[in-house]
């Protein structure tokens, strides 16, 4: 049986773990609430498996955090994000273009010069090299990198955040500032 546990790593014996505790509460809790249905007590056993099993799980709960958080960064490290929101910016190219000439339309500020001549066509130049440009930008390995180094250095943030416990001295966080009063309303 040591043998066996020793050649484990340290994820699957926490997976062990994490089964044992998860499978005794449950045992436990049925069997808790099959005695109580039959008009008996807890017994004191099945109280203290109950209890011994939220301490098991608050003792892995933080290393098994830990284990999944550097996963999901490894994971995000091998993404290319730019070029999927290209992509998405390429396919969804017509409704984008209708959406900001809607917009336009719509914006309080432009009413005088929308009456101009050309003024759709404008618009409709303007929005057109602007989606061109925002694919270009996305599509250049420069701005992946940068959303690479936004992404591991948020990342490696939160990872040293989680493994000293900062999270957890943080109380309720302050109301957000208010809207300023010349800023565009929805």
């Amino acid at each position: 049986m040591n043998a066996w546990l020793d050649g484990l790593s340290t994820l699957e014996v926490l997976l062990l773990v994490l089964t044992v505790v998860v499978g005794g509460s449950i045992a436990s809790a049925i069997v808790g609430a099959l005695l109580v249905r039959m008009g008996m007590h807890r017994p004191w056993v099945v109280r203290r498996a109950s209890q011994l099993a939220y301490k098991l799980l608050g003792l892995i709960k933080r290393p098994l955090t830990i284990v999944v958080l550097d996963e999901v960064v490894a994971v995000i490290r091998t993404g290319h994000y730019t070029k999927n929101i290209s992509d998405a910016l390429v396919e969804n190219h017509d409704e984008l273009k209708a959406l900001a000439l809607e917009k336009v339309r719509a914006d309080p500020n432009l009413r005088l010069v929308s009456r101009f001549p050309g003024y759709d066509t404008l618009v409709s130049e303007v929005s057109e090299t602007v989606l061109r440009v925002v694919v270009d930008m996305l599509g250049d390995p420069r701005m992946d990198e940068l959303v690479s180094d936004l992404l591991r250095n948020n990342l490696e943030q939160i990872r040293v955040a989680v493994r000293e416990r900062e999270h957890e001295a943080v109380g309720d966080h302050p109301p957000p500032d208010p809207v300023p009063p010349g800023a565009p309303r929805r």
